[in-house]
């Protein structure tokens, strides 16, 4: 009589599997229904699909969202001038200038805008840059810098004196040249 009352522990056991199990499966359901919200024909589409067709459908998703990625990637770095890097080993990016700093000098009336793309070993010619614009003479109206990877993009917005600009801006052009060269052959 004392095993009716009772129920044996390898009953209860298969009980709490069963549970167990149920709540798995349960969970699994709500989880691959949120991935199928997730997808953008989900919104459009009204008939029902197979588990392994939505699966399927998320896979494709995820990877023409990467193949988008990489190709938004590259169009910005063309944008930006920089020359990303593969490493065809392991798959890993990385950006690079092919070792040796860019300038840009744009010369606008008195304005005069310099940009310095250099890796992470040049960030001193960020400072060089501004104290040659001051000894000739040029107010720095804006200096800011910013870093992608291991790329630093500085900008630098100077005005230089209404008269006799062009031959001042051409000095100015000249020595920063000179002092971006010099620099990364002495660090090469």
């Amino acid at each position: 009589m004392d095993q009716q009352q009772y129920p044996s522990s390898s009953s209860c056991r298969s009980a709490d599997r069963k549970t167990i199990e149920k709540n798995r499966r349960n969970q699994m359901k709500a989880l691959y229904s949120e991935l199928n919200s997730l997808l953008p024909h989900h919104q459009h589409s009204r008939e029902v699909t197979s588990l392994p067709d939505q699966i399927d459908a998320a896979v494709n998703y995820i990877k023409k969202s990467q193949t988008n990625l990489e190709k938004m990637r590259a169009k910005k770095d063309r944008h930006m001038g920089v020359e990303r890097i593969t490493n065809k080993r392991n798959g890993a990016y990385g950006s690079g200038l092919n070792g040796s700093p860019q300038i840009e000098i744009r010369e606008m009336g008195s304005a005069l805008d310099v940009v310095l793309i250099t890796g992470l070993d040049f960030q001193f010619m960020f400072e060089g840059a501004i104290r040659l614009l001051l000894e000739e003479g040029a107010d720095i109206v804006n200096a800011s810098f910013s870093a992608v990877e291991d790329t630093i993009f500085h900008t630098i917005h100077s005005k230089i004196g209404e008269c006799a600009s062009g031959t001042v801006a051409a000095r100015i052009s000249d020595r920063l040249r000179k002092f971006v060269n010099e620099a990364s052959t002495a660090a090469f």
